[in-house]
């Protein structure tokens, strides 16, 4: 033959023909990767300058490091923080103590009220009030208003599990709808604490643009404004590719030399689907943000 062309082995109708090729190409195949790998490790050796080199040059492709510089990134912004002195927070930060309203959607199953008993106790100010099917949403926040509460969660269901969460600042807004996913209660943690009624400090990670500030904020204002230390609780909520990881954890300390982190739970993920101006309104209410696969929080 003038020339020979390579066979794909998926053209090989004979099966155990076509392993043995297969296998015989990808001994080859590594064959060749460790003749390289040897080449370059004793260039390396000889020249310790192109190792350094290599290193620098190899970055992992990650979401992380391929995403593009984010003009709204808040950082030393004068303008931010003189938008914080007359927000809707502004009230808690200035020494108003939180007060929280937490329900459910209407004829919530088992397992809702399971993860919502739960949910609860992250909040010390946090109460549950089972809600009537008679109740809609805007009757509740005005009668949240009324006894003062400052804000309302509601957490959704679909086919009989929690699937997202609604939070609405009080009594101005705004509202914030995430999707809830990722749950698992206490039982399912291994090595699982109890929580103590212990006001836990709060950790806040990566919201660092202008709508992360905006969630970091209504977040914040959800916790006590003086964590009691006593408790050795704490209270995570990370920022990451869009998606924000809650945790719960007590320090444990060993010997007064080491400390250790033990998981309290729940644990959950929330991605933002919407930031409303003012309180629920679907018919009518003005969106700040709405969810769009090239948006970034």
């Amino acid at each position: 033959m003038a020339g020979s062309t390579e066979i794909n082995p998926s053209d090989i109708k004979n099966k155990f023909k076509r392993e043995e090729v297969f296998h015989k190409r990808k001994a080859e195949k590594a064959k060749e990767k460790l003749k390289r790998r040897q080449k370059l490790k004793k260039a390396e050796k000889d020249n310790p300058e192109l190792k350094e080199e290599r290193l620098k040059n190899n970055q992992p492709k990650t979401l992380e490091t391929l995403r593009e510089f984010d003009e709204t990134v808040v950082g030393e912004d004068v303008e931010v923080f003189a938008d914080e002195e007359t927000d809707e927070f502004a009230e808690y930060f200035k020494g108003l103590p939180p007060k929280i309203l937490v329900t459910t959607s209407r004829r919530a199953s088992a397992k809702v009220y399971e993860f919502a008993e739960e949910f609860v106790s992250i909040f010390p100010d946090a109460h549950f009030v089972k809600r009537g099917p008679q109740f809609e949403i805007k009757k509740i926040v005005e009668l949240a208003v009324k006894r003062e509460y400052t804000d309302l969660i509601v957490i959704n269901e679909d086919k009989k599990q929690p699937n997202a969460l609604t939070l609405i600042h009080l009594p101005n807004g705004p509202t914030a709808h995430f999707k809830l996913s990722s749950i698992k209660l206490n039982k399912e943690i291994s090595g699982h604490g109890k929580v103590a009624a212990h006001k836990p400090e709060l950790i806040l990670n990566n919201f660092n643009t202008r709508l992360g500030h905006t969630v970091g904020r209504m977040f914040a204002s959800l916790f006590p404004h003086v964590p009691e230390f006593k408790g050795r609780q704490v209270a995570t909520l990370h920022n990451q590719r869009d998606f924000i990881f809650f945790r719960q954890h007590r320090y444990v300390f060993r010997n007064g030399e080491r400390c250790d982190l033990q998981e309290l739970g729940p644990r959950f993920t929330l991605k933002l689907r919407s930031l409303q101006k003012g309180t629920f309104d679907t018919k009518y209410g003005e969106y700040e943000w709405v969810h769009k696969v090239t948006s970034q929080l």
